[in-house]
């Protein structure tokens, strides 16, 4: 087993694991303030569970990047990936006033799910950045589909590896997630690469 699929398959069955015991965790604590108890240490304990429940989902995300079989690939038409990611993040979007933008996208082979994802998390990434304008844009370049998402968003200031790397604090205060390393997890499952400058996050997926 290749060790991309190895690893996707360790951290897919810690998930399942650790689901239930967070699950049981959270719900007895919110019976229990349901109940009367106003011990101000249930609210952590709920809080707490609620962090760790956001960790597992980011790491089954991670894992599921890593397990993309490219032998299963259909076409994908990336604009409509994009509106739906959009929608997705409906609220957020309106809640930062933020307006999104984009130009013609191409239709390529790939897994349409771990795609939408990739859009989901980048704007996710901007909206977090309080960005208020995001562009996105593809263009033909070198056997390429080299895409640009750039935003107004505080500036993505690490712009080496350690933007990349899972549950890196980049952003002040904000808990640490797994966004980024998951987009590169997915462009390079498809065959590409993906880098960040202080504006902008770059990526380039193989023409069809």
């Amino acid at each position: 087993m290749p060790a991309d699929a190895e690893l996707s398959d360790f951290l897919l069955r810690a998930c399942h694991d650790l689901r239930g015991p967070l699950r049981s965790v959270r719900i007895h604590t919110e019976l229990l303030t349901k109940s009367g108890a106003s011990e101000p240490s249930l609210d952590f304990v709920v809080n707490g569970a609620a962090a760790a429940g956001a960790v597992v989902d980011g790491l089954s995300d991670y894992a599921l990047a890593l397990a993309i079989d490219p032998s299963r690939f259909q076409p994908v038409l990336l604009d409509i990936m994009l509106r739906s990611a959009m929608t997705k993040l409906a609220a957020a979007i309106r809640e930062n006033a933020a307006e999104v933008t984009y130009g013609e996208l191409p239709t390529l082979s790939g897994n349409g799910d771990r795609l939408l994802q990739l859009f989901e998390y980048l704007l996710d990434d901007a909206l977090r950045r309080r960005a208020t304008n995001i562009r996105v844009s593809a263009a033909a370049h070198d056997g390429a589909w080299q895409f640009t998402v750039s935003d107004d968003g505080a500036p993505l200031t690490e712009t080496e590896e350690r933007a990349f790397k899972p549950f890196t604090r980049l952003h002040g205060n904000q808990r640490p997630g797994p966004g980024l390393a998951v987009c590169r997890a997915i462009v390079e499952q498809h065959g590409g690469t993906m880098w960040a400058d202080s504006g902008a996050v770059h990526f380039t997926l193989p023409r069809s």
